[in-house]
């Protein structure tokens, strides 16, 4: 999800009670059609009382509801001739290397420049002034924070986009991400099973609560600096930010990021070092191997990604 992805809550009262989820949100989110919300509590960004639910589900008073409005929709965008770093494709689907700072879908305020911009042209859109969000399936199966670079699967059509989607949705794609981290973590390997949820007071970030949506990393180091450490992260679960908000929970925050490493990168001794954790304009975590089951084929795929540039440069400053 990315940073800026918008949410709302809402507390059931006696008289909307008995309402279904879907229809009380088409009812009270504007410029959601039902679908596209039905889509959200599919993919349980729709959480009631902390829990993902159907969409048939009837409301009770007291209630709590938690969305988040994720890939909100521009009006309309336009496919870009953007250049593309095509890891794989076939005439179903394809992998993409992100670069970071490249935002994945159109939306609050952002309707160029993105990854959903490049695939409209490059996978069946040339010569298309505009497409319609709503009308048109980029075929984007899951996310990437902005400056998060790596991996990500494109589905090119509905059928390949839902089976995908299902084996995100039942934690069967293997994820694998690779951050450098503030301190020297003593251990080889590691599990983080911490809830997560929105934060209540900055609700641009999100914060580990006992209340929040369930999400486990699974850590292993691959190697120590003196003051850092490099480490492959496997997640179980894709919550919004989860490694970063996860490693900053034990003390450990990736390197690079504002949001959540509490102006650790200022206190960097070496000059050096902290001049290329600033030149990076990024925080250190790719996405570097995926593995799927090709929705036709049934054949077990997976794919990796070397890190880009900034991030090598970076650790060879270390």
């Amino acid at each position: 999800m990315n940073e800026d992805t918008p949410s709302l809550d809402f507390a059931i009262t006696a008289d909307q009670a008995g309402q279904r989820l879907d229809a009380f949100l088409a009812e009270h989110i504007e410029g959601w059609s039902r679908s596209r919300l039905q889509r959200l509590i599919e993919d349980a960004d729709v959480l009631v009382n902390s829990k993902p639910v159907k969409a048939s589900h009837k409301l009770r008073e007291g209630d709590e509801i938690d969305v988040d409005l994720v890939e909100a929709p521009a009006a309309e965008f336009e496919p870009e001739d953007i250049p593309l770093d095509v890891v794989f494709e076939d005439e179903y689907l394809a992998v993409i290397n992100k670069p970071a700072g490249m935002v994945v879908h159109p939306g609050a305020g952002i309707s160029s420049g993105t990854l959903a911009n490049a695939i409209a042209w490059h996978f069946g859109r040339r010569g298309v002034e505009t497409a319609s969000v709503e009308t048109f399936r980029i075929g984007i199966v899951h996310r990437l924070d902005k400056d998060t670079s790596g991996l990500i699967v494109i589905a090119k059509d509905d059928q390949t986009h839902e089976a995908l989607g299902e084996q995100f949705r039942s934690r069967q794609v293997y994820k694998q991400y690779v951050a450098l981290v503030h301190g020297t973590l003593r251990e080889t390997l590691g599990r983080i099973d911490r809830p997560i949820a929105r934060d209540r007071w900055h609700r641009t970030k999100m914060t580990v609560a006992a209340n929040g949506r369930q999400a486990i990393s699974l850590w292993k180091l691959r190697h120590r600096f003196e003051k850092f450490t490099l480490v492959e992260v496997e997640i179980k679960t894709g919550r919004t930010h989860q490694i970063r908000v996860h490693l900053a929970s034990i003390n450990h925050p990736v390197v690079g990021d504002a949001t959540y490493n509490e102006g650790r990168d200022n206190t960097i001794a070496d000059i050096n070092v902290r001049n290329a954790v600033s030149s990076m304009n990024r925080f250190f975590l790719h996405a570097e191997k995926i593995a799927f089951v090709h929705p036709k084929t049934g054949e077990k795929v997976g794919f990796e990604s070397e890190l880009p540039g900034e991030l090598s440069r970076l650790l060879e400053s270390l």
